[in-house]
């Protein structure tokens, strides 16, 4: 019985709740494991946590000082320490009311005041949205959490409490909370293995979500108890019997799917109700590991196993740290049943994940791998958020590397690495190593290459083939899938983008300072100093990036530098920018126009886009001269020693008959350049003839020619010329 229950019994008929003996009977039972002197520091919290509290009341019309004590009964399941029921019945008074983390510090120690610390909001800083507010709130927590784990188990008390007593509240707010609690409380604590916890956060979030989901659900559950309790009944026994006969010690039960993962897998597999089999299942518990899979071995010859359908977690534990073995079984019903078979320690594990550690009172050298496991995988996230600006971006990362579903993968030495499922070769590269992932070019999947874009599969044993000179691609992020993959490339484009808007700002500064007959070269150290001070900029590198990014104008910045007044004479001819190909960077070829070197090209002085090259002949160019600024038109030129490939879009009207495909496709294979896309034209369908748009890589303008005049000869082509979109 718990404390409220027993609070309320003594408080007969009356409505109200006795906060004083709720603490009383909270303390005298589920905190008696405390020490004596412990129980002092409890008991001084409340009274702080009681008088900061006064007068406050929740939704419900409770006393507010009821909510910290039912967090802090929570933590009482996994025997937290003093320091942590502390500072769970004190975890809202820095938010809610006047007294600060010092003052918390000077009373009850840092230990305690850390920990309320790292639980609680930033809720006194304005955010731009809620969803940059909470994706604050979580790299706050992480960060915190980081240091002691002890502050995620208190948040997660909370949030089950709150969950618990959600129906106070409105119903909008509910599944507001209920839909956060689904994708970031109950996906932490389950990569925590806290599996009880997880059970309750999800029915719950359920529970509002989807109310009437619920009802009918929880109603069809209710008639199926039942039902299938003599089966179960019988399907336990066989099970004990056989495991009796091979001289296996073990505690068989039954095991229940929740509400919201019978509904998860309706959703996911299109099924009804009736058509998901494995509602109940059995749990076999024997005393080591070796008899799991003597265990094992019985039972696979009392039915028959699915293929499939087994999975040694023992031998590959989750990335949690929980191990066991799933098979399932053809029942005696003809129904197919999920057995579960995990020695005591790893069940309560299971149950209880790294609280175990404080449950059971382990010593240090003892700890499981589950403690060093979560020790790494915080570290994941903190590489991820402090390279994420936005919090938005932050907050899917987050959400990915939560995520779930797992594939498990080797390494060409033999240690198994966990992903997200969908995880690439490039995902791979990087949790072995950022170096890895920065340098990576192409993958050996089961001993044969393979695209990095290639989705791995259980079991798959990767190698990734490097080169010194290889740098991340932005392509990868549209099929990179793990945060920390994400993180190092987009840290790697922002840094090159960084470094070539500070090259292309001097550029441009340099070619507005030649107009008045000076050269960047010329600028003293004071004088870049006096403008970054005037301008409210960190120096000489911020001012180059924003006149490279189009924030501020070349020309304005050399008249300040100069100290040149604007009617001060005629500009003299201000040259031309060389471009040179830089994928990524500051510099960005127009997809409107797609120029190719030898093309007549200018540019425009994009804001936020650097600069933004087009051909001359662009119709774009026509229609932006006449709106914009024309400082921020320069003239630009490709350099003589270009290197790479550029996208150019052919559209190609042929003859439509059997092989054209092929024949147009070997015609600009023969001018050795690659197609990266064909598409065709629908609305010619039906038509003689039929609309090819090949998106092709080139060099230059003189490769594009060789494929245009290999196109005209084909007596098939009725039709030819470069793609243009005058839209982009």
């Amino acid at each position: 019985m718990t404390a409220f229950a027993k609070a309320e019994r003594r408080d007969g008929e009356s409505s109200g709740i006795d906060p004083l003996a709720v603490f009383e009977s909270f303390a005298s039972s589920s905190a008696a494991y405390l020490k004596p002197a412990d129980q002092g520091l409890l008991r001084s919290a409340y009274q702080c946590a009681e008088a900061a509290h006064a007068g406050q009341y929740r939704a419900s019309g409770e006393p507010y000082i009821t909510h910290p004590i039912a967090v802090a009964e929570l933590l009482t399941r996994w025997h937290l320490d003093a320091h942590a029921l502390s500072a769970a019945l004190l975890h809202d008074v820095v938010e809610d009311t006047g007294i600060s983390s010092a003052e918390l510090a000077a009373r009850f120690g840092d230990k305690v005041a850390d920990l309320v610390e790292g639980v609680s909001k930033l809720d006194k800083i304005h955010f731009a949205s809620r969803e940059q507010a909470q994706a604050e709130n979580f790299r706050k927590m992480l960060l915190a959490m980081s240091r002691d784990v002890r502050v995620i188990l208190i948040k997660l008390a909370d949030r089950l409490h709150n969950m618990r007593t959600l129906g106070a509240v409105k119903p909008e707010k509910a599944r507001r909370v209920s839909a956060e609690t689904l994708d970031i409380y109950a996906p932490i604590a389950r990569r925590l293995g806290l599996a009880t916890l997880v059970d309750e956060l999800e029915d719950l979030s359920f529970r509002h979500l989807y109310p009437d989901r619920y009802r009918v659900l929880d109603a069809e559950l209710h008639k199926m108890r039942g039902r299938r309790r003599e089966a179960l009944q019988r399907l336990s026994d066989a099970v004990g019997g056989r495991l009796a006969d091979y001289g296996v010690e073990a505690e068989v039960s039954g095991r229940e799917k929740t509400l919201y993962s019978i509904y998860r897998k309706m959703a996911d597999k299109h099924v009804s109700f009736s058509q998901v089999m494995d509602i109940y299942g059995l749990r076999v518990v024997v005393r080591d590991a070796p008899t799991c899979y003597l265990a094992l071995g019985a039972l696979h010859s009392l039915y028959k196993p699915i293929h499939g359908k087994f999975k040694d977690y023992i031998a590959i534990p989750k990335a949690n740290g929980y191990q066991s073995l799933h098979t399932t079984l053809f029942g005696p019903f003809g129904n197919p049943v999920e057995i579960q078979i995990r020695t005591q320690e790893m069940h309560r594990f299971a149950e209880t994940g790294v609280a175990s550690h404080w449950l059971y009172r382990k010593p240090e050298s003892a700890l499981s791998d589950i403690q060093l496991s979560t020790t790494r995988w915080l570290q994941n996230l903190l590489e991820t958020q402090i390279d994420s600006p936005d919090a938005g971006e932050f907050l899917e990362q987050l959400k990915v590397d939560l995520f779930p579903g797992e594939v498990y993968v080797f390494t060409p030495k033999g240690r198994i690495l966990a992903l997200p499922r969908g995880a690439t070769a490039v995902d791979f590269a990087y949790a072995v190593h950022s170096d890895i992932g920065d340098r990576c070019i192409a993958a050996r999947i089961n001993d044969e290459l393979a695209p990095l874009r290639t989705e791995l599969k259980n079991g798959d044993r990767v190698e990734i083939v490097t080169a010194a000179t290889a740098s991340p691609n932005p392509r990868w992020l549209s099929f990179v899938v793990s945060g920390k993959a994400r993180q190092h490339i987009r840290h790697f484009l922002r840094t090159l983008k960084f470094e070539e808007s500070v090259d292309l700002g001097e550029r441009l500064l340099d070619q507005a300072l030649h107009a008045f007959h000076h050269h960047v070269g010329e600028i003293s150290a004071r004088q870049w100093q006096h403008i970054a001070h005037q301008l409210n900029l960190g120096g000489r590198d911020e001012l180059l990036v924003e006149i490279g990014t189009g924030k501020r104008q070349a020309l304005e910045v050399a008249r300040q530098l100069l100290r040149i007044d604007e009617a001060a004479g005629a500009l003299t001819n201000l040259g031309a920018i060389t471009v040179h190909d830089r994928e990524g960077g500051a510099i960005e070829y127009a997809s409107c126009c797609q120029p190719v070197p030898g093309d007549p090209i200018i540019g425009l002085i994009d804001r936020g886009r650097g600069l933004v090259v087009h051909t001359h002949d662009c119709a774009a160019v026509r229609r932006k001269r006449r709106r914009t600024d024309a400082s921020r038109w320069v003239d630009v030129e490709w350099d003589a020693q270009m290197a790479g490939l550029f996208t150019v879009t052919v559209r190609v009207t042929a003859a439509h008959k059997p092989g054209v495909l092929a024949t147009l496709a070997r015609a600009i294979a023969e001018a050795e350049t690659n197609i990266s896309g064909v598409s065709v034209d629908e609305a010619d369908t039906g038509s003689a003839y039929t609309t090819v748009l090949f998106t092709i890589e080139v060099a230059n303008r003189v490769q594009l020619a060789s494929v245009l005049r290999n196109l005209r000869k084909l007596p098939e082509v009725v039709r030819l010329a470069r793609a243009r979109n005058s839209q982009a």
